[in-house]
């Protein structure tokens, strides 16, 4: 998978995952910090342990854990593991894979490594393991300068299986041709079996990244990189430019994983609660007991600093979901920074980042955003401590081209003003206490999203213990802030105002930029096949049979590691909790672990509000917090809520009973969380919204609303499948229907419609009515985490918020409505967008998630995915993925990044006829599949989540334990009979949507509903 999206600095990861202390159950913190903790640090430093030698042992106190750092003898390889008393313990090897092209060499080699190995022949292990594991995490990652394969699991056997399966596949995969073709790229005839048909391009990869730049921020994005760091591996596009991808050879691959995918150029990671020893054992016997030492030459040197600053313009398309079609260019400026092994001096740029544009106080937000100049900040606006030196960039998006001077001047003048003025104390106690609540919040991928964090400053070679001393970075800037009060301005001149190294980056719309894309990839393959000879054509038209029937055939899966059913418990995990009312109003308590933190939600009933409502309940949610409540204006409350909590949430909320799916709570979930000395002000904070909310600001709703347009607009490019299957479920069932127009492409039309008009008055008048119909407790439910010790005072707490609302609660637990008149519908819909891609879904109307054929469908929709859709869809289709879904009262089919249209759709209902043949899986392809949604049920929850299921969809531990039994149940012959109850044709209303370009199949064709933006 090809890493879009910039992991920031270590300081940033604390900020925005404050993934945290995931305990699997209620220990007290001497115990937390004894087993696993303790073991750590019985090693001392210089001792050896199976060719390695341990380097340091260091405890970071803070984030209960023990990290050692180690290095092999013989071949160098570095690694780090963090002991930590957690069930989800992660292994990870990254290398540092630094391309000098633009055809995605390491992106391309990522996928292939996965393709097979020296002792995992068979094809595709990587995905085969998929089901034949209870692995909680399983990918891999191509960044800019590394590439990563980890995964995470609670299970020791399952644990050593897929370390074995990884290690093999990335230090001695097979990187046979034949699937380099089918992942990179290849010269195929359309129909395989036709040598008379056109040749055309095919492969995996090619297709992700032609779907990857269709998004103008991925573009932007890239652009900016290649600009500001012009001289090494940054100016190249690591997951492959697509016309550049069609120059990478077969040979190239395979030199480029000699030369980078060695243990010298390895960093290997283990975390979690099993015995550093055993992983270290299995490692050198596997793979480092076979290598000697090398000298890789992957470094990446400094970009020479710039005498004077520069500008660029580059291209993207127009996007036809924009409001406003006149305002779509992006401006911002750039700024190379530091190296990001120095961690303080990261960590210092990356709060200065934070306090220049993050919340409705800080300088930019208040300087671009409310000039309502553009509708969002540019694309990688902040800091970025993802490369070898660190950058920022700040500037708009949705702006109108005449405006970029008036932009950049903007920037330059709020820096100057900062730096004479400096930041408010409060600002920087905000950012202080957003770290401080970050080391005590829990989720439960702690352990990944640490090594995703650290990874790029130890990539060159920098300190990832020193990287997660938190404590030791806030004591230093402390200390330096109390030395010298104008520290931050002080570093805003030195790597700001005085730096040359700094780009102006404009990005404008073209009218004919993917026609002129598609040309050029059309003109590239003409040149190619103009110039193949007869001996040429036969040979692409052999190796695409031999590639079909290689795809096609059955294999010998016996090398694989497997975990049997009986691994699995037979019991599920139980969630207690505690019911009671207040005032007539609902409200559940659970005990947990919670590390100091006090967890709130309520669910508000929203059946009263009428339907012409409904479609703004979403603005409503989004704005509600960003508006000014009680005496406090925007600014304000957005400073109070920094202060006090970790963020104030609002969402929809649709949950389909889990017997009738024509019983639908519709709601408003209302969340939170606070460390418990900040209880009493989170709540307080809450009731000023609740009784004082301030709706009548339009310019700040503007800002609001062309924000939220502008985000949701540039997200369809990446989540089209979403949509897809969204559309396609609203029309088969009632809580599908409510969920597209408060989530689906019926919700971004709309926000395109509010935000293209030039007054709110209209809007402020909605968003009252709203808020004068749910703000009160007339309907309201309401669920707390908390330790113990502080649960008494966390009710008292909820008491004192709920008293102070106004109405009388009718004390429903849940509020449901009834929608026996909903009527499915059998439509097929494209939504015709400038995509070079699809994304294709067929939805199923089934049963609701406590039916007696539940688990049945659930074993089904994995069976299809990983034995039939993955093969026919992304192995021969040369799709990004595809699969099917058992979801509520749907069984969606989907593709992903899809070259093809209604040839998937056919691959759909053949997945339906293979399923019901009953003849081409077997039994032990059920339990793989059960595995699989065994995963899903058992993954971790963190303290502040638990007995969420229940809360918010009426699930009870019973009921799941049902569940449970009946899934253990499921046989070859009720899967096969489940297929034909449901899935044969007209049996149940299905319906068809997808997002792609312009297709022949569906232009003019009365059977198709064309839906078109311009």
């Amino acid at each position: 998978m090809f890493s879009c999206r910039k992991p920031r600095n270590i300081y940033q990861y604390f900020k925005q995952i404050k993934s945290l202390n995931s305990l699997n159950s209620f220990r007290s913190r001497r115990k937390i910090y004894s087993a696993a903790v303790n073991n750590a640090e019985k090693f001392s430093i210089g001792q050896r342990l199976h060719g390695y030698v341990v380097e340091k042992v260091q405890p970071v106190p803070e984030l209960y854990l023990t990290a050692v750092q180690l290095q092999h003898d013989i071949t160098g390889a570095q690694h780090v593991h963090i002991a930590r008393e957690d069930n989800n313990n992660v292994f990870s090897v990254g290398l540092r894979t630094t391309p000098m092209d633009n055809t995605g060499v390491p992106h391309i080699l990522e996928h292939t490594t996965l393709c097979g190995s020296e002792h995992f022949p068979c094809r595709d292990p990587f995905f085969k393991m998929l089901t034949r594991s209870l692995s909680t995490f399983m990918n891999a990652f191509t960044a800019s300068d590394w590439t990563l394969y980890p995964f995470s699991t609670q299970n020791a056997q399952d644990f050593e299986n897929l370390l074995s399966v990884y290690l093999d596949a990335v230090f001695f995969p097979k990187l046979e041709k034949l699937d380099f073709l089918q992942e990179g790229w290849r010269l195929e005839h359309k129909e395989v079996n036709d040598p008379n048909s056109p040749i055309v391009y095919k492969g995996v990869v090619f297709n992700e990244m032609k779907g990857a730049f269709t998004s103008p921020e991925q573009v932007y994005s890239q652009h900016l990189q290649n600009k500001l760091y012009p001289s090494h591996t940054y100016s190249y596009v690591s997951g492959g430019e697509p016309l550049a991808i069609l120059d990478l050879t077969w040979e190239e691959l395979k030199q480029f994983h000699a030369d980078h995918y060695h243990p010298s150029n390895a960093r290997f990671y283990t975390y979690g609660n099993m015995r550093l020893e055993r992983h270290l054992e299995l490692i050198n016997e596997q793979v480092l007991s076979k290598f000697t030492k090398i000298k890789p030459s992957t470094a990446v040197p400094d970009e020479l600093p710039w005498s004077e600053s520069r500008s660029a313009t580059v291209s993207c398309a127009k996007d036809v979901m924009a409001p406003d079609s006149e305002k779509q260019t992006t401006v911002s400026v750039s700024y190379l920074l530091n190296s990001i092994t120095d961690v303080f001096e990261s960590s210092v740029l990356s709060m200065l980042g934070t306090l220049l544009t993050s919340g409705a106080t800080s300088p930019f937000y208040k300087a671009l955003l409310e000039s309502n100049i553009g509708s969002d900040f540019s694309p990688s606006t902040g800091y970025s401590g993802s490369l070898k030196q660190g950058s920022f960039s700040v500037g708009l998006q949705g702006i109108s081209k005449d405006d970029v001077s008036v932009v950049t001047d903007i920037i330059e003048k709020t820096l100057d003003k900062v730096i004479e003025e400096g930041f408010p104390q409060e600002r920087i106690d905000a950012v202080l206490h957003t770290v401080e609540l970050s080391m005590k919040h829990q989720t439960a991928n702690f352990g990944l999203g640490l090594v995703v964090s650290v990874l790029p400053i130890w990539n060159h070679d920098g300190s990832a213990i020193g990287a997660i001393e938190i404590n030791k970075i806030l004591a230093t800037f402390k200390e330096c802030i109390a030395k010298n009060p104008k520290f931050l301005q002080e570093k805003l001149k030195q790597y700001f105002k005085d730096n040359k190294h700094k780009l102006t980056l404009v990005m404008n719309p073209k009218d004919d930029f993917m026609e002129e894309k598609q040309k050029e990839e059309e003109e590239k393959l003409k040149q190619m096949v103009d110039t193949l000879t007869d001996s040429d054509r036969k040979n692409i038209f052999q190796i695409g049979l031999e590639l079909t029937r290689k795809q096609s055939e059955q294999e010998d899966l016996s090398s694989l590691p497997t975990l049997k059913i009986s691994d699995i418990d037979r019991t599920g995990e139980v969630t207690v909790v505690s019911n009671t009312t207040t005032a007539n109003i609902p409200l559940q308590l659970c005990e947990q672990p919670t590390n100091g933190v006090t967890y709130f939600r309520a669910v508000a009933d929203m059946r009263q509000l009428s339907k012409d409502l409904l479609p703004y309940v979403p603005i409503f949610c989004n704005v509600l917090t960003q508006m000014g409540a009680g005496k406090m204006n925007f600014r304000e409350l957005s400073q109070q809520i920094e202060l006090k909590t970790g963020g104030l949430a609002v969402h929809s909320h649709v949950a389909s009973s889990v017997f009738d799916m024509n019983s639908v709570e519709q709601g408003i979930l209302f969340s939170s969380y606070c460390l418990d000395k900040n209880a009493s002000d989170m709540f307080a904070l809450w009731s000023d919204i609740f009784n004082e909310i301030n709706l009548s600001d339009e310019d700040r709703l503007s800002t609001l609303v062309k924000m939220e347009a502008n985000e949701l607009a540039m997200g369809i490019s990446h989540s089209g499948h979403a949509y897809a299957m969204g559309h396609a479920s609203s029309l088969l069932t009632p809580s599908g229907q409510i969920s597209e127009t408060l989530f689906g492409l019926r919700h971004v039309k709309h926000m395109k419609q509010i935000a293209g008009k030039q007054e709110m008055t209209d809007l402020v008048k909605k968003l009252q009515l709203i808020a004068k119909q749910l703000l009160n407790k007339n309907s309201i439910r309401v669920a707390v985490n908390s330790t113990p010790e502080f649960l008494t005072t966390s009710v008292k707490e909820v008491e004192k918020f709920l008293s102070s609302l106004d109405g009388d609660s009718k004390g429903n637990e849940r509020f449901i409505t009834q929608m026996d008149d909903f009527a499915p519908s059998c439509d097929r819909t494209h939504f015709e967008l400038p995509f070079p891609v699809n994304f294709m879904c067929k939805a199923v109307q089934t049963a609701p998630s406590m039916h007696p054929d539940s688990a049945a469908l659930n074993v089904l929709a994995t069976l299809m995915k990983w034995k039939f859709l993955h093969r026919e869809i992304r192995e021969k289709g040369g799709a990004y993925g595809g699969g099917a879904n058992a979801q509520e009262g749907v069984l969606v089919f989907y593709s992903y990044r899809d070259p093809h249209s209604m040839d998937t759709l056919d691959i759909f209902d053949k997945s339906v006829d293979w399923v019901r043949e009953g003849e081409r899986f077997t039994a032990d392809d059920i339990n793989e599949a059960k595995l699989f949604v065994f995963q899903g049920i058992d993954k971790p929850v963190s303290p502040g989540d638990k007995g969420m299921r229940l809360f918010l969809r009426g699930e009870t531990d019973e009921m799941r334990q049902a569940q449970r039994e009946k899934l253990f149940a499921v046989t070859k012959q009720q899967v096969i009979e489940t297929a034909d109850k449901y899935l044969s044709p007209g049996k149940r209303p299905s319906a068809v949507s997808f997002l792609g370009p312009e297709n022949s199949s569906t232009k003019g064709n009365a059977g198709w509903i064309v839906e078109t933006e311009s």
